[in-house]
């Protein structure tokens, strides 16, 4: 496993960086970090900054501006940024021939938007510092994290209108600084596509 001194440093001289230093508002508790993820494992060992391309931190400090705007207090809290390949196959790793396994990026295809510093998994805090209610915690793998049945879970009692109306806020201030959203996690958001990734940004295979 890579320290986080290491990656920090790799980081840096990819020119990536950190996004606290654009935005003192945001918030991080980068989720594997420690082992309550779905994984089970530490993957960051002493990792605490959330590190991304400069392109997807402008994005993001853009996406906490509008959230100061709509509601004053609130602060984006990110759980997981930039992600090198060596941690996108220890976590596939940790979970292949698991249904677990369909929500991970496969290393051997290329891995995904993570690995390029270009996509984020990311809540809402509010001013005291405790996040909202989503209906799913960050990493919940489940129908219960999925976007487009949030209606439904309403319906049926499985998430309340306060969660829903806080999934809607946390993707109205997302998609307004220029990210787009995956059907299947509330919490993650993708600055570029696939396939402009590949043309335009570095894989972070280290």
């Amino acid at each position: 496993m890579l320290s986080a001194a290491t990656l920090e440093e790799t980081f840096v001289k990819r020119g990536y960086v950190d996004v606290t230093t654009i935005s003192s508002d945001i918030l991080v508790s980068l989720m594997y970090a420690r082992d309550d993820n779905f994984t089970g494992t530490v993957l960051y060992d002493g990792l605490d900054k959330a590190w991304l391309h400069p392109d997807a931190a402008k994005a993001v400090a853009d996406a906490q501006r509008r959230l100061s705007e709509y509601k004053p207090g609130y602060r984006l809290l990110i759980k997981d940024a930039a992600r090198p390949m060596s941690v996108q196959r220890r976590m596939f790793n940790a979970v292949k021939g698991t249904p677990k396994a369909n929500y991970v990026a496969n290393p051997a295809k290329g891995g995904g938007l993570h690995n390029y510093g270009v996509a984020v998994d990311i809540t809402i805090a509010d001013a005291e510092g405790n996040e909202l209610d989503m209906g799913t915690p960050v990493d919940h793998l489940g129908v219960e994290a999925n976007i487009d049945r949030e209606a439904e879970l309403v319906r049926r009692g499985v998430m309340s209108e306060n969660a829903r109306q806080n999934r809607l806020l946390l993707r109205r201030v997302m998609k307004e600084a220029g990210f787009s959203t995956i059907r299947t996690e509330w919490w993650h958001f993708n600055l570029v596509s696939k396939a402009r990734a590949r043309e335009k940004y570095r894989l972070l295979d280290f």
